[in-house]
């Protein structure tokens, strides 16, 4: 070990597995664990530490010693500096290994859980180009390359449209190929990009607070539709047009072209209005002949595909019979309450964004369902006795919520209404766990099946099934 004042220097480290936000474990000599950015389970490693914390510390591999066998060579250009597909330069076959790992370990450390036998993980078919929705920003000051850096030469393009720089809120990546979403993604990312440089459209400052180009979103469907949506931080009706005819004369095959005017100091779009350009508004997602409207605003999952395979292991969890109540917690737009509800009495959605609501019902009605019913607000303040009152008595509840997972008093109501079934979908197993501990003295974990949402990143969803206690 070599100390370099703050930062020390750990020599031969084996790097024996990975951890949390796609980081990657290694042992200091005494002991203390140190996660890296860089690494594969399996390479051993010289360490430069960035952070010391009590109990670990944080750093980067400088020198490899020995190379993994579950390495890959990755396939984007980009890789190590987009920070947007981390675990690109491991096999994807090991990339499941460990999410099913994490899987695992959260449920029995963090809830100490009793499990029953994990089912294997789902894998996805696709391993790339699986995104159906994908926002880049506009910057007039590029990240450069330490190449560039050094280099003596003038560098006069400083336009990029591409992704923030993992932690740094006003850089932006320039994009050249993006493995995560179909053409004609690419094209028109770059296309946006050409004209604007080309006819003097000007890119977005945050800093300054300029500019007139500040967001593309795209966005694509199982259906072959398309949305392209073009945030711009002021009104110039000449420039916006010129880019938007273009765009839509390049790419006829645009469903939908649309627009925001957003001066406000960040660039989130639910608070802004969104203009149709060409086209119609929205765009069509399919799953088992239910369509699904989608519009600049809705939430989906991002991965059509594993959303399906996603949704039929809780369809198959909550075995229906037809003749169950069924609650579908945070439904959101709905997709999971009209996609189960066929094999239901009834189903009561909970969500507490209106927008969301409002295309739940717009998609229920589209589909002729007509036995779900939609409520929005605060899930803690509407989940109450007056709502079983008023809702009935639910056979079977599936509970959706964000990363955060459930708020205690919603854990507290699931106890006291007590299903004979509860269905946990969740996007992060750890607070699927803790959740899941407040549970445990009322309800038996009898299945767990994790699905794998986002190949060459982490992130894993799991899908537990509770049995009440006899």
């Amino acid at each position: 070990m070599r100390k370099n004042r703050r930062r020390k220097t750990f020599e031969n480290v084996e790097v024996i597995d990975a951890g949390a936000k796609g980081k990657s474990v290694g042992k200091a000599p005494d002991g203390r664990v140190i996660f890296l950015t860089n690494a594969v389970p399996g390479d051993v490693v010289d360490v430069m530490t960035t952070k010391k914390r009590k109990a670990y510390f944080e750093g980067v591999a400088t020198n490899f010693h020995t190379l993994s066998d579950r390495r890959t060579e990755p396939v984007c250009q980009h890789f190590g500096t987009c920070g947007g597909c981390k675990w690109q330069h491991m096999g994807y076959e090991h990339q499941l290994y460990f999410k099913q790992k994490e899987v695992e370990n959260n449920l029995k450390r963090i809830g100490n859980l009793e499990l029953p036998e994990t089912n294997p993980i789902l894998g996805s078919k696709e391993h790339y180009f699986y995104r159906n929705k994908m926002e880049f920003s506009f910057s007039d000051s590029r990240w450069l390359t330490q190449k560039e850096i050094n280099s003596d030469e003038e560098i006069d393009d400083r336009n990029a449209l591409g992704f923030h720089i993992p932690g740094m809120w006003d850089k932006i990546l320039d994009i050249k190929k993006c493995h995560l979403q179909q053409d004609p993604s690419n094209a028109i990312r770059l296309e946006t990009k050409n004209f604007a440089n080309k006819n003097g459209l000007t890119f977005f400052n945050p800093r300054r607070q300029e500019g007139l180009l500040r967001t593309l979103m795209i966005r694509t469907s199982s259906t072959g539709e398309i949305m392209v949506l073009i945030q711009f931080f002021e009104e110039d009706t000449e420039k916006r047009e010129l880019l938007l005819n273009h765009l839509k004369t390049t790419f006829p095959e645009i469903t939908a072209l649309l627009y925001v005017i957003n001066s406000k100091g960040n660039d989130t779009i639910y608070d802004q209005d969104v203009i149709c350009f060409a086209g119609r508004d929205h765009i069509f997602e399919e799953m088992e002949g239910l369509q699904f409207k989608i519009n600049a605003k809705s939430f989906y999952q991002t991965n059509s595909a594993q959303a399906y395979e996603l949704y039929k292991v809780t369809r198959d969890f909550a075995e229906l019979s037809g003749d169950e109540l069924v609650y579908d917690l945070y439904t959101g737009t709905g997709t999971i309450a009209q996609f189960v509800s066929k094999n239901a009495k009834k189903v009561v959605g909970v969500e507490s964004v209106p927008e969301a609501i409002e295309d739940a019902k717009a998609n229920a009605l589209h589909n002729n369902i007509s036995n779900v019913d939609f409520y929005v607000g605060d899930m803690k303040n509407v989940f109450n006795n007056d709502f079983i009152s008023a809702n009935g008595q639910p056979d079977v509840i599936i509970t959706d919520p964000p990363r955060d997972g459930m708020h205690k008093q919603v854990v507290e109501q699931l106890l006291q209404v007590a299903p004979p079934k509860i269905v946990y979908v969740s996007c992060n197993s750890a607070t699927q766990a803790r959740d899941l501990a407040l549970m445990k003295e009322q309800y038996k974990v009898t299945k767990v099946q994790p699905v794998d949402m986002f190949p060459q990143t982490h992130h894993v969803e799991n899908v537990v099934l509770l049995e009440k206690r006899v």
